[in-house]
């Protein structure tokens, strides 16, 4: 337990560091907005406007190179589930929250929570499933802290399978939820 509390309080203490490197003044072409995206006041409403209408997230590539980090909790961002089962495991309640304090400290980000399947089961009844997994993992990171408005369920049942094969390796890894951060 207390592990599990210093990783998250690492995240945490990252995410403040980088966004106060975006602070500092030597701003890149790209990197704006990394202030408005944790939080702070400098960006301006019309600065972040723009951002959202020429298809970019407030908060930038900075923000984001949080997730591209292997030491990081946050480049996990996939979530496993149990054969039929839209319950999500206890082993994968850190991540989530590691994942909600994140988006809770960048509220201009947006993710999609994509659902999936393995191809067992109809069609029609693996979309549900996966529609299923992506509200789990929705309603876990809202109680963790991240806005509804944040989270964008889809599913995308059987059709993406992330593993060809019809064994359990490959079933195991199709039943999944990926976290989808804009790029």
């Amino acid at each position: 337990m207390m592990n599990n509390a210093l990783r998250i309080l690492a995240v945490v203490a990252g995410l403040v560091l980088l966004s106060a490197c975006g602070t500092m003044g030597d701003s890149k072409e790209g990197d704006e907005g990394a202030e408005g995206a944790a939080g702070g006041a400098s960006g301006s409403a019309t600065d972040q406007g723009s951002a959202q209408s020429s298809g970019m997230q407030p908060g930038g590539s900075a923000v984001l190179k949080v997730l591209d980090d292997p030491s990081n909790i946050l480049s996990n961002q996939i979530i496993y589930f149990d054969f039929d089962s839209s319950t999500v495991k206890p082993e994968s309640m850190e991540l989530l929250s590691a994942h909600a304090a994140f988006l809770a400290e960048n509220p201009g980000l947006r993710i999609r929570l994509e659902g999936h399947a393995d191809e067992r089961g109809s069609r029609e009844y693996n979309l549900g499933l996966g529609e299923r997994r992506a509200q789990s993992v929705e309603r876990i990171m809202v109680l963790n802290g991240a806005a509804a408005s944040q989270l964008e369920p889809i599913s995308f049942g059987e059709e993406r399978p992330a593993a060809l094969g019809h064994d359990e390796s490959a079933w195991w890894q199709n039943r999944r939820v990926e976290l989808i951060y804009p790029r």
